[in-house]
């Protein structure tokens, strides 16, 4: 297969991830809506996972294929682009005001599982045992964010019918969600092919390619959420986001593991992982200073991204 086609099955993998992803998200949400589900449950489950879906399926079908550079690859550099493409983002098209709680609450527990994800990845081998904590941990997360999230249930009630629209016919939404699934398969296996295709020809690595590629191509849900967010001024649905992405990729690469266990290139541990550190600690000081990320905060992020992009490429 020439690279030529491989990029054109390529893009048109990504964009099926991310139609699938949106049909699986609101489908399923206006279903839980129609049969009474509080909308704090289908935020925390439907909602949060339904954005991380095309970063799931991807993963998935890479390991099933043997392929442990493009699941951690695709992982790292997905938390990578959330904070600086995606965050760098939203603050330039508008200056983002900080809640405290996410200061005090949700940005530390991000730091504090990507620390422990690296941690564990120093055995060169993420199993089981791992996996089950990662998961645990994204459990743990959620449950906790439920009940604290409860406190603003009407706030929340809002956005979400502002987020997933409205629905009553049950069929319809079934529909969706098959033909979600249905796209998120698919494209995630025309993603996992042609990036290997590509890699191959080119000369570059798996871990090259889903690092940056992959990542930012499954990481399209949030960058579309953020768009359109930041043009409503809706800051807590950017930020909120973009934190609970990062955790719950962390906890969807446990569960991952628990299916089959993901090898560690070395490698990674010396450049990937401490860049995914850094950009997670990043995140303290550029919300913390006036409790707001400015577009020239923004602008930074952006352009430790693109030298990041450098790095990995030359």
């Amino acid at each position: 297969m020439s690279v030529g086609v491989s990029i054109i099955l390529f893009v048109i993998g990504i964009i099926m991830l991310f139609l699938g992803g949106e049909g699986l998200v609101k489908g399923a949400s206006r279903l839980g809506r129609i049969f009474g589900i509080s909308p704090v449950v289908i935020g925390l489950t439907v909602v949060a996972f339904g954005t991380s879906s095309p970063e799931f399926v991807v993963s998935l079908i890479a390991v099933l294929k043997g392929s442990s550079d493009i699941v951690l690859g695709n992982i790292i550099g997905s938390n990578i682009s959330n904070i600086g493409l995606i965050l760098g983002i939203g603050a330039l098209i508008s200056p983002l005001v900080i809640q405290i709680r996410l200061i005090k609450v949700e940005v530390p527990i991000m730091i504090v599982l990507s620390l422990i994800f690296y941690g564990l990845a120093w055995s060169l081998n993420i199993g089981l045992w791992q996996g089950i904590f990662l998961f645990g941990a994204l459990i743990a997360f959620t449950v906790y964010s439920y009940f604290g999230s409860k406190k603003e249930s009407e706030h929340i009630e809002e956005e979400f019918k502002e987020f997933v629209g409205s629905g009553n016919t049950v069929w319809k939404q079934v529909l969706f969600i098959v033909l979600g699934l249905a796209g998120l398969v698919i494209g995630a296996r025309l993603v996992v092919d042609s990036a290997i295709s590509i890699a191959r020809v080119a000369g570059v690595s798996e871990l090259v390619i889903s690092i940056t590629a992959v990542a930012i191509g499954t990481s399209l849900p949030e960058l579309a959420t953020t768009i359109i967010a930041a043009i409503r001024k809706e800051h807590d649905i950017i930020v909120g986001n973009i934190i609970g992405s990062n955790i719950f990729n962390i906890g969807i690469l446990g569960v991952i593991s628990i299916i089959h266990p993901i090898a560690v290139d070395s490698s990674v541990l010396r450049f990937e992982f401490p860049v995914m550190i850094f950009f997670s600690l990043l995140v303290l000081p550029v919300m913390i200073t006036g409790k707001r990320v400015s577009r020239l905060e923004g602008l930074l992020l952006l352009v430790l991204y693109a030298a990041f992009i450098f790095m990995v490429f030359r």
